[in-house]
């Protein structure tokens, strides 16, 4: 599992630990999914996708309810690695439906193309501002870990991933913010190199679909570029969607450290 964390990525195979805490997250998941005002709220790109972000009521430690605090190999491999499990915030609910993608409101036909050609490929914290919808690194994130919470079937809109992304965004960014003192960087308009680096990406790295089911989970580097594949499984399948938990905490060590990891 090591080998391929090196590459920006890890999949963890199936724990007991975890598969208990997604029992209780899933009942907690569908009923936010139920709730008409976070409908009307995150139900986007014509009902297929339900956005979710910081919907599912967990504590810091992962708590739901009256579950256990969120365990298993993929938190031993964070605690191992990272030092320490940061406090969590409340995790995004983010559901796949039949016929994903849809154009989300306001999408531009660009936009959506290359959500359906490229997976919507992003870096999150790399965000969109204004009208002109210009990129900054606003929200630095330590890792992106994901924990499916129901049954999937083949095609079901899996995430995606490009091995060894990191290094070519990397690469980037360090040559945007070069001169910039680190305070700056939030300042900095990322637009053309961030750009830049994904078609670097699409151009030298494989496109890696990471299907997974309750009791896995896994774990992207900050700045692995990934996306969310079309749903391409048979009609009347999988209705229910596919529902991941996502936990992004923010980074907390100097800016600096942030390209050099």
């Amino acid at each position: 599992m090591k080998d391929t964390w090196q590459h920006g990525w890890i999949k963890f195979p199936f724990d007991s630990q975890l598969d208990a805490w997604v029992t209780s997250a899933k009942l907690s998941a569908q009923a936010v999914i139920a709730d008409v005002e976070m409908q009307k709220q995150w139900l986007q790109c014509e009902g297929t996708w339900f956005v979710g972000v910081d919907a599912l009521p967990n504590d810091l430690s992962g708590r739901i309810g009256g579950s256990d605090p969120l365990a298993g190999r993929a938190v031993d491999f964070i605690m191992q690695n990272f030092g320490i499990l940061p406090a969590l915030h409340p995790a995004q609910m983010s559901v796949i439906y039949p016929g994903y993608p849809k154009p989300r409101a306001k999408e531009t036909p660009a936009a959506f193309r290359f959500r359906q050609t490229r997976d919507a490929a992003h870096i999150d914290g790399i965000l969109p501002q204004g009208p002109d919808r210009r990129r900054n690194l606003m929200e630095p994130h330590a890792f992106v870990l994901g924990i499916p919470l129901n049954k999937t079937v083949l095609g079901a809109s899996p995430l995606v991933v490009w091995p060894d992304s990191p290094a070519i965004v990397r690469r980037h960014l360090a040559a945007a913010f070069a001169s910039i003192p680190v305070e700056q960087w939030p300042d900095v308009d990322v637009t053309e190199i961030y750009a830049a680096a994904r078609g670097e990406v699409f151009a030298t790295c494989e496109r890696l679909e990471l299907p997974a089911q309750p009791g896995e989970a896994y774990l992207l580097h900050r700045l692995a570029l990934h996306g969310v594949a079309p749903w391409t499984a048979s009609e009347g399948e999988g209705l229910e969607g596919r529902m991941v938990a996502y936990f992004r905490p923010p980074w907390r060590a100097g800016m600096q450290q942030f390209l050099n990891d």
